[in-house]
């Protein structure tokens, strides 16, 4: 370290602006070194493919290695709890469907085991938005979704979502409760490994996003009942919504997006922003995402941070009214 450097640093030390200086350094060379991005669910699912899609993409752009970790457990608490705790230095991000914004409110989490949704990171980009749909494997005869209420009535149906607190468990809860569905709940530890259940026939039913289920649907092991929004997926245009069948009001889109650690500063935040608002729009890609049942979001930061904000609040009072907890 040259003398001026260390002059510099000791003036900072007095005044209390070591950090901020080195925020401005690791900001003046970012990147300097290869960048992680955090997934906190298993190989496999598709957050787990969109990141590394992204990271593919990003890397070249940024002259340095962009890697997935996979950091899975507690409906991705434990991951996205890492990336909370990480020095905000742009080498540590996490790309997080919108369960980042709903698991602690089924979990309980405690502060130090869990994160701060709102106040805890720095929204970059939403990266796409997911319809969900109610589907069915080999494990039930039902050809369609009155069939499996009618089956439900005379012997208990289950469904499989990727974990407590995924907006899949969510809906399907909220489904139960507005129809008086007998639809138990069966938690799995990401998509990957519920869909292997579902297409063996051991679980009937799931709420599920398109793309994993799609090689599914192609061979005839699985088929769609119904999505759950507003107007009908271009993904899959003779899927019914559930307010066509008659069941209202019950409506929950997925998402997806990046963020860093509370505190990244804004110019590594600006660069994220813009190059994935580029990657997004490359043709290969958005054909990759549409084959994962993403349709692009993109956007300033602001779009992100609004859309968690939302669903943090919508859910909060849908988790507490319809007493949804872990299983």
């Amino acid at each position: 370290m040259s003398f001026p450097t260390k002059l510099l640093r000791s003036l900072m030390l007095g005044l209390g602006l070591v950090g901020a200086a080195s925020a401005a350094l690791a900001q003046g060379n970012w990147p300097s070194k290869p960048i992680t991005i955090v997934v906190a669910y298993p190989a496999g699912g598709d957050t787990d493919a969109l990141a590394r899609v992204f990271a593919e993409k990003l890397a070249p752009r940024l002259g340095q290695p962009v890697l997935v970790d996979n950091k899975p457990g507690a409906s991705g608490v434990i991951g996205s709890a890492f990336v909370g705790k990480a020095q905000p230095d742009g080498y540590t991000l996490l790309m997080a469907p919108n369960t980042f914004a709903m698991a602690q409110l089924v979990l309980k989490t405690t502060p130090q085991a869990g994160y701060d949704v709102l106040n805890g990171f720095t929204p970059i980009i939403q990266t796409g938005a997911q319809p969900l749909f109610i589907a069915a494997g080999p494990g039930t005869k039902a050809k369609s979704l009155k069939e499996a209420m009618d089956e439900s009535k005379k012997s208990e149906l289950a469904y499989a979502s990727p974990g407590s607190g995924s907006p899949m468990h969510v809906l399907g809860e909220m489904f139960n409760k507005s129809t008086g569905a007998n639809f138990r709940h069966v938690p799995y530890r990401g998509v990957a490994p519920a869909l292997t259940d579902i297409a063996g026939g051991h679980v009937p039913l799931t709420w599920i996003t398109y793309g994993p289920i799609a090689p599914y649907l192609a061979d005839g092991k699985m088929r769609l009942f119904a999505v759950a929004q507003a107007q009908r997926s271009p993904l899959a245009p003779d899927v019914p919504t559930l307010g066509e069948l008659g069941y209202k009001n019950v409506e929950v889109t997925a998402w997806n997006g990046l963020y860093g650690p509370k505190g990244l500063p804004p110019e590594i935040v600006k660069t994220l922003n813009a190059q994935f608002n580029d990657i997004i729009k490359m043709p290969d890609v958005a054909a990759k995402m549409k084959t994962l049942g993403t349709i692009p979001v993109g956007g300033a930061p602001e779009v992100l941070a609004k859309t968690t904000a939302a669903d943090l609040e919508r859910f909060m009072r849908v988790v507490k009214e319809l007493g949804i907890q872990a299983d």
